[in-house]
């Protein structure tokens, strides 16, 4: 019997080892939880032939294209036409992940902006959502997209408050949650969850990492974004069937999948 409902994780790192090596193994189950559909998110240039390749092998699996900001040091000169070239490609479905990253290495923050603007500009040339990573760099991203009208895309993982959540979304940015939303101890994903409409939410697991609760601290799969549409759910008061479906629509709506 088929489900009443259906899931997409829109961010799964499938291409890494972790997870690559027992592929068929890890789509087999999350078709069994109900996950129709999952994106991979591209890190780096030389990456982005395996994700082609996965894309190519399995019809459900959809791609992006990026160098991750904590990469932007090794950005040259002719990866924006690399990145557009690999874009091109009918299942690669957004520029990213792309953004800034403040947590890590302090010592190149000019050249993540400047490779964050190339990232904008490609997918408003292709026409493209984007995929933003932010951590510890809310106001520099924000401020950033707004130099840029019509610029549309995900905040992945969204890790800051309700507040700002409201301010991408008001830019035409959609708010996406991952495991912390179900963590018992993890209070702003849980705020946002409550505050931001259903129809600008959209789910993920970013796999192998951030495995929900109660897996948290292990591998993560995309079996797991059940539970995360779960405590949404719960959060909101609604039911899972309505969560799962909506931010299905959404993902399909932004992606064009």
């Amino acid at each position: 019997m088929r489900n009443k409902y259906r899931l997409i994780d829109t961010h799964a790192h499938l291409d890494f080892e972790d997870l690559r090596e027992n592929l068929d193994e890890v789509l087999g189950n999350a078709l069994d939880a109900g996950v129709e559909k999952i994106i991979i998110p591209g890190v780096a240039t030389d990456d982005i032939p395996e994700i082609i390749k996965i894309i190519d092998t399995y019809d459900n699996v959809y791609g992006a294209v990026a160098v991750h900001p904590t990469e932007a040091i090794n950005w040259q000169d002719g990866d924006y036409e690399k990145l557009k070239d690999y874009a091109r490609h009918e299942k690669i479905v957004a520029i990213g992940e792309t953004g800034l990253d403040y947590y890590w290495d302090k010592t190149f923050l000019e050249k993540q902006k400047q490779v964050y603007k190339e990232h904008i500009r490609l997918a408003l040339e292709l026409d493209l959502p984007l995929i933003i990573h932010n951590r510890d760099a809310h106001a520099d991203t924000i401020e950033t997209l707004k130099e840029y009208p019509g610029v549309k895309g995900v905040m992945h993982c969204f890790s800051g408050s309700p507040e700002f959540a409201m301010d991408c979304i008001k830019i035409g940015f959609y708010i996406s949650l991952g495991g912390p939303v179900t963590f018992k101890n993890s209070r702003k994903p849980k705020e946002v969850a409550e505050k931001v409409p259903l129809e600008r939410l959209l789910i993920e697991t970013d796999s192998p990492f951030l495995a929900p609760h109660p897996f948290r601290g292990k591998q993560n799969d995309p079996s797991k974004v059940k539970l995360i549409a779960q405590a949404i759910a719960e959060i909101k008061g609604i039911s899972f069937e309505e969560v799962a479906n909506t931010t299905s629509g959404n993902a399909e709506k932004l992606f064009k999948i």
